[in-house]
């Protein structure tokens, strides 16, 4: 949320939407709970707060979720907005290895969050390579140390994560049993 807000207000956006996948097609996560469940954890995170929205376009879609098809089917519904897609450096690094960059990149502008752990110049190479990624643009994203696989971890481990995400998000994850080993819920 905090990319998100840093997004938003750096590069003057009228709104984000979050979009959870149904089936990521490149990353696998232990104890996924699901898509149904992580479209209401992206609902709880952004609950009262109009600068954010919540799609369901991906976890109704059957299949993986590929970006390109997302943005196209965005596209086909405002073909007038302007799209930015937000990602984190180490993610826009590998903006090569998708389905279809190039289209990507002729949908939506990659706004970059920069992150610890993935050089700049991997990032600029890697746009550089591709049609489109000379658009890109770059927004500061304060030093912080918390990432999905550590909130996974903590819970798994039956640690906290007050603080560290939305109450909503913490109660949903309680309340629900998410993200703990099998033999834990059971």
């Amino acid at each position: 949320m905090i990319c998100a807000q840093e997004a938003y207000l750096q590069l003057g956006l009228d709104l984000v939407m979050l979009i959870p996948a149904r089936t990521p097609p490149h990353k696998a996560v232990d104890d996924e709970p699901g898509p149904e469940h992580r479209l209401e954890l992206c609902r709880c995170a952004v609950r009262g707060d109009d600068r954010f929205a919540v799609s369901e376009i991906e976890t109704v879609r059957p299949g993986p979720s590929y970006t390109v098809d997302t943005l196209q089917a965005l596209s086909s519904r405002d073909p007038d907005r302007d799209m930015f897609l937000i990602l984190g450096g180490d993610v826009a690094a590998g903006l090569p290895h998708w389905r279809q960059p190039e289209r990507v990149l002729s949908l939506a502008t990659v706004a970059v969050a920069k992150r610890r752990g993935t050089a700049r110049a991997s990032v600029d190479a890697a746009l550089a390579s591709l049609p489109g990624g000379e658009r890109a643009q770059f927004f500061r994203m304060p030093r912080i140390a918390i990432s999905s696989t550590m909130i996974r971890r903590r819970v798994g481990h039956g640690q906290p994560v007050r603080y560290l995400v939305p109450d909503a998000v913490s109660d949903y994850i309680t309340d629900n049993s998410l993200y703990r080993p099998q033999e834990a819920t059971a």
